[in-house]
């Protein structure tokens, strides 16, 4: 089994089951033939034995959805989740620094990583370099660049990965999907979505609290707090530029809001909600991505904001815009009250009528237009639950539906509404090259430069 050093973090028509899960193999690279021998022969009573790399907040949660599984090695930064993680599992490998996960290699199948955004690329690139399947929390890449290193990795490594988008699991989104791409609303042309959260830069305090926002900064705090006894500071900052602690970035999802450390609002939110239509719309990458709202922060992710992307035609479906909406934007039909007033949504725009969507529920509109409608059988097979998806996975080596063909695309869109964002103009993208073409002042951004001692690839 390879080794890594310590130091380097190398650091519409409707399918058949058999036909949708044939697709999705297809797509994803993820089929059972694909993946290594000793994968397709494994016993589906035989456990995995799973790393943990973040074990507290997100990471407890996700722990525990692997639980019918070993839990070799738990590895966090902060002494405290370590510890807690460690009540459940005493005899679990501790790790401070994920790097040194990969000394042991040998002592696990499977890598759940939960850290913040701006370490998951880091945590997740040795694990599959080293032929190890991988679990990641959304998003799955602080950047654009790591998020395309990545899904080639995958690629590569022909292992069974899963972004951690919960809600794709769920029986409404496959619903929704089954409509919009059995042509119950005919040719869709336009999607909008929209959420609430106003977390982020806010023009002043009384606009933050409106918000519901636990946190008000407007610029990087020029003191430092004490660090807390169990947190190791410098390996929570890993790749991202030192800076001193200070109790505006820690604990989360303080830190999300900070652009050294995450993407705000479009990137966390949009791995959820921008899910459904990339998924109905089976898009990847935008040809055109332009925003709208505050000036950009040179520091902080907006609160409120929107972007407007234009696809092209994939297969025999037409161009499509795709506009996102977060805090105090919002689409102007459901302004103007030709929606009903749901606080988050996605909206389908067909050549014959409306889709509204969310989490838990949707609806087709004009609603007496589709009194009669007859919804088309279920063609989308249920999911054995998101983590379950995963773990048979690996065993099987059958597809997963969040993996990170799939969700590497997602993430570089969502981190392209940023980019728009903070360029200021619409940007013109080369998706194969990694460029906007009209912009070379954002290459920075796409590739950022990590700090010394830190290195991808």
């Amino acid at each position: 089994m390879q080794k890594i050093p310590r130091r380097s973090t190398a650091v519409a028509n409707k399918p058949s089951r058999r036909t949708f899960l044939q697709t999705t193999a297809a797509a994803t690279g993820a089929a059972a033939f694909s993946a290594p021998a000793f994968l397709r022969g494994r016993n589906l009573n035989e456990k995995l034995n799973i790393a943990i790399i973040g074990s507290g907040g997100r990471g407890g949660s996700n722990l525990r959805s692997v639980e019918s599984e070993n839990i070799v090695t738990l590895c966090d930064v902060n002494a405290s989740s370590l510890n807690f993680a460690a009540q459940r599992h005493p005899n679990a490998r501790q790790v401070v620094d994920f790097r040194e996960v990969y000394d042991h290699a040998n002592e696990f199948d499977a890598v759940v990583v939960s850290t913040c955004e701006h370490t998951h690329a880091f945590a997740t690139l040795p694990a599959l370099q080293l032929g190890k399947h991988v679990y990641c929390e959304k998003p799955l890449t602080h950047g654009i660049w790591e998020a395309r290193v990545i899904r080639e990795a995958a690629a590569k490594a022909g292992v069974a990965t899963q972004q951690g988008t919960q809600i794709h699991a769920t029986e409404n989104y496959r619903r929704v999907v089954e409509l919009i791409q059995s042509g119950a609303i005919g040719a869709v042309t336009e999607a909008h979505v929209w959420v609430g959260r106003a977390w982020g830069w806010q023009p002043n305090e009384e606009a933050a609290k409106a918000s519901g926002d636990i946190v008000f900064v407007q610029d990087r705090p020029k003191t430092a707090d004490p660090i807390p006894e169990t947190l190791n500071w410098d390996l929570w900052l890993g790749p991202a530029p030192e800076r001193p602690f200070n109790n505006v970035y820690f604990p989360g999802p303080k830190w999300y809001r900070w652009w050294d450390f995450g993407n705000g609002t479009m990137s966390d939110l949009g791995s959820h909600w921008v899910d459904l239509p990339f998924w109905a719309l089976k898009l990847d990458h935008p040809l055109t991505i332009e925003a709208a709202g505050p000036s950009p922060h040179p520091e902080i992710a907006p609160a409120s904001m929107e972007v407007t992307y234009q696809y092209g035609q994939r297969g025999d479906l037409p161009p499509v815009q795709l506009t996102w909406y977060q805090g105090t934007h919002q689409p102007q039909i459901l302004k103007d009250g030709g929606i009903p007033a749901w606080n988050n949504g996605v909206l389908f725009i067909g050549e014959k009528g409306m889709l509204l969507a969310d989490y838990g529920k949707h609806t087709l509109l004009p609603e007496d237009q589709f009194a009669d409608f007859k919804r088309p059988e279920p063609f989308i097979p249920p999911s054995l639950g998101h983590h379950a998806e995963w773990i048979h996975a690996c065993k099987t080596g059958e597809p997963t539906t969040c993996n990170f063909e799939y969700a590497g695309w997602l993430t570089e869109a969502n981190h392209l509404g940023n980019l728009a964002f903070r360029a200021g103009k619409k940007l013109e993208w080369d998706a194969k090259a990694l460029k906007a073409t009209n912009a070379p002042e954002v290459d920075a951004l796409i590739h950022r430069e990590y700090r010394k001692g830190w290195k991808l690839v």
